[in-house]
C-alpha cells in the first residue's frame, strides 16, 4: 500500500496520474496546502521541504519500514521501478525517459510555475517578471514541441516523463501560451487528454492557476510568505 499525500497542483496531479495508469493499491491522503496542513510536524517527517506531494511505501522491495519519499521526480521513478512500468530497462530509452523527466521538474514546472505565479497570484503586476517568465515557458514549450516531432510520446513510448510533464501544459492560457503555436505540442496534449487515467485524474479536480483564482491574504502567507523556520 502506497499512501500518497496530494493536493491537487501539477506536482500532485502528476504522481495521482501514475497510481491511476499503473493500478498499484494507493491510498490519497489530501494536504490542504491553503490553510497550512503542509506545516503540520507528522507531514514534515515525511515532507521535510513543506510540499506535496509526499508518499509513504508500507510495503518497500527491501521488505524493512515504511519508506518515505518527497519529490515528484523522485517519486515517479521509485514507483516505475518498482512496478517495472513506464519506465523503460534498455539503457538508452531509460536514459531518454529520465532526462525528460528532469527537464520537466528542473526547467518546465519552475519557469511555468513562475509565471503561473505573477500571472495569477502576485498581488500586483510585475511587467519585468510577466515578460521573463512568458518568453522562458513559450521557449520551453518550443523545446518540447520539436521533442515530440514523429514521437507518439515524449520519450518514444509512454513514460513517467508524458504523467509529469503533462500537469505542466494543462494551464497553459494562464501561463500565457497558446497551442496553436506548437502544433506537435498541442497533438501530444489533446492525445493525452484523452487516456482514461488522465480524465479520471482531472475528475472534479480545481484547474491550477486559473484565471478567476481568489486568494485571501491569509492563503497568501501561507502559500508564499514562509522563511526558514526557527531553531
Amino acid at each position: 500500500m502506497i499512501d500518497l499525500y496530494f493536493w491537487p497542483t501539477p506536482n500532485g496531479l502528476k504522481l495521482k496520474l501514475f497510481m491511476l495508469e499503473s493500478g498499484i493499491e494507493h491510498r490519497l491522503i489530501p494536504v490542504n496546502i491553503g490553510k497550512g496542513e503542509q506545516f503540520e510536524p507528522e507531514f514534515l517527517k515525511i515532507s521535510p521541504n513543506n510540499k506535496i506531494p509526499a508518499l509513504v511505501d508500507h510495503a518497500p522491495a527491501d521488505g524493512g519500514a515504511p519508506l518515505t519519499l518527497f519529490e515528484s521526480g523522485a517519486m515517479l521513478q521509485y514507483l516505475a521501478e518498482k512496478t517495472g512500468r513506464f519506465l523503460p530497462t534498455d539503457v538508452r530509452a531509460r536514459a531518454q525517459t529520465l532526462q525528460w523527466l528532469y527537464w520537466q521538474v528542473g526547467g518546465l514546472g519552475p519557469m511555468a510555475g513562475q509565471i503561473g505565479h505573477f500571472n495569477i497570484y502576485a498581488p500586483e503586476k510585475v511587467p519585468y517578471a510577466i515578460d521573463r517568465y512568458t518568453r522562458e515557458t513559450h521557449r520551453l514549450y518550443g523545446v518540447l514541441d520539436r521533442q515530440l516531432a514523429g514521437r507518439d510520446y515524449i520519450a518514444g513510448e509512454y513514460s513517467i516523463a508524458d504523467m509529469a510533464c503533462y500537469p505542466w501544459i494543462v494551464p497553459h492560457t494562464s501561463h500565457g501560451q497558446s497551442l496553436e503555436d506548437f502544433p506537435e505540442l498541442r497533438r501530444w496534449f489533446e492525445a493525452m487528454a484523452q487516456r482514461p487515467a488522465v480524465l479520471r485524474t482531472y475528475e472534479a479536480a480545481p484547474q491550477s492557476y486559473a484565471p478567476d483564482t481568489k486568494v485571501s491574504e491569509e492563503e497568501r502567507r501561507v502559500l508564499f510568505g514562509q522563511g526558514a523556520p526557527q531553531r
